[in-house]
């Protein structure tokens, strides 16, 4: 069970969804705007926030960068076309993960599901690649000696591409092993993640020393 915030401006589909993820044991609050949302949020601890992009006065965009600007909290966008207008953005904003309307319920619990499995903390010794510091047994990333607050799908795409420095995983890969989808995923869910990851870990995002692109393949650790 995950406690899951819905903000969605439509009420049909809010009472639809509501209905759906509580009828799979999740506990559910709504909101029907941005402002609300993003109120309710700072009441209500959820560990999913399930974000529709076009609402009223403060859209998707700026809820998802403003929750993302204060919180770790998984984010899975509602997109009504999914063009590369509304994936794109959403992604830039901070969003974990995606689903096209019309919602199949089936297929949000499978997006929760995703972005709520943690990679399982092992004991390990703790890895230093030049300023960067991973710890696998407590989850921890730090550089220059300064804790990094990462979002779990970004956490968990460092974890998993430093776990065998220099190997080259496709978009593909990554979309099986980080975000668990089996199927021929979007890749602009990885390249969108890079990017926000390489924001935070890169001393110089724009030339990458750790997560480096390898072109026409997909993307590797290192080496440093």
């Amino acid at each position: 069970m995950a406690r899951v915030l819905l903000v969605e401006d439509d009420p049909n589909v809010r009472n639809a969804l509501i209905l759906a993820l509580k009828g799979r044991d999740h506990e559910v609050e709504s909101a029907a705007s941005g402002e609300e949302g993003l109120e309710l949020l700072t009441r209500f601890a959820a560990d999913v926030v399930v974000l529709d992009l076009m609402l009223p006065g403060i859209d998707g965009f700026e809820v998802c960068r403003r929750i993302r600007a204060t919180t770790s909290t998984s984010i899975v966008m509602l997109s009504a076309r999914g063009d590369d207008f509304d994936v794109v953005g959403g992604l830039e904003a901070g969003a974990d993960d995606y689903v096209v309307k019309p919602v199949r319920p089936q297929v949000l619990e499978a997006r929760i599901r995703a972005v709520l499995r943690r990679t399982e903390s092992v004991a390990s010794p703790v890895e230093t690649y030049g300023t960067l510091r991973v710890d696998r047994a407590s989850l921890t990333v730090s550089r220059n000696g300064r804790r990094i607050a990462l979002p779990p799908m970004e956490l968990r795409l460092l974890l998993h591409l430093s776990a065998i420095p220099g190997q080259v995983f496709s978009r593909q890969q990554l979309l099986e092993s980080v975000w668990d989808h089996d199927y021929l995923g979007d890749s602009r869910l990885v390249d969108a993640c890079v990017q926000r990851l390489r924001s935070k870990i890169e001393d110089v995002p724009a030339e990458p020393k750790y997560v480096q692109t390898v072109r026409g393949f997909g993307y590797r650790f290192g080496p440093v």
